[in-house]
């Protein structure tokens, strides 16, 4: 698992990886990976992310737990809009009224939504077996109120590690894939990884050898995003 690939053939190939295979990965590897997320940057350079590596057989599959709880009713709501969607031979592009938690985008053909949203459900349903899981946290001074968790934006200093930790697992030919999911319970993730009540899990990211092949990522091109001085 050299590292030779170009930062620029990372970003435009880090496709991400649900379907992982069972076989260990190197612990040197993963500390490489946490390695990696550190070097990103922080408000006031306070440097105040944490990191869990998860390899405990039970803990994995309780944290999948978590995640199923979570996973499975979201899966299920973005289903039952898209057989609405063919069912009524509406456009994607139409469908407005699904809000954020059906998981529905409308630059997305329905049967690509359903390829991985079948992918999300292969992982919901095989996340205790991932090799290994790493949970970036932050910690803080004091417990911050209870609706500062996963999912909710908070954490804005874990997400650029996250990044840098899947362009790693990428140049190692690793698979992986940021969820927020499985924490979304706070209290009970906290309790069950003996997190002290200042320190909030926010992003999960199961690591392993990938089943499928890397490739370029879809993303909406730039001339659809940019806008220069003004909108």
């Amino acid at each position: 698992m050299a590292e030779d690939i170009g930062l620029f053939d990372a970003m435009f190939n880090c496709r991400a990886m649900r379907r992982l295979s069972t076989d260990p990965v190197d612990e040197a590897l993963l500390v490489r990976l946490v390695e990696a997320a550190q070097q990103a940057p922080s408000g006031s350079n306070a440097q105040d992310r944490q990191w869990i590596i998860v390899r405990d057989p039970e803990l994995k599959e309780a944290l999948a737990e978590f995640n199923r709880s979570f996973a499975l009713p979201y899966i299920q709501a973005t289903r039952d809009m898209m057989d609405k969607v063919e069912a009524d031979g509406s456009q994607a592009e139409g469908v407005t009224d699904i809000g954020a938690m059906s998981g529905w985008v409308g630059h997305q053909s329905v049967e690509k939504r359903r390829r991985m949203f079948d992918s999300i459900e292969h992982q919901a349903m095989h996340l205790g077996e991932t090799p290994a899981l790493i949970i970036g946290c932050l910690q803080f001074e004091a417990a911050p109120p209870e609706a500062f968790m996963a999912g909710s934006g908070a954490g804005a200093e874990v997400w650029p590690a996250v990044q840098n930790l899947l362009l790693a697992a990428r140049a190692l030919g690793l698979g992986a894939v940021p969820t927020t999911l499985p924490l979304i319970n706070r209290a009970g993730v906290q309790e069950l990884l003996g997190l002290p009540e200042t320190v909030v899990p926010l992003a999960l990211i199961p690591v392993g050898h990938p089943q499928g092949n890397f490739g370029p990522v879809t993303r909406r091109p730039v001339q659809e995003v940019l806008h220069f001085d003004r909108w």
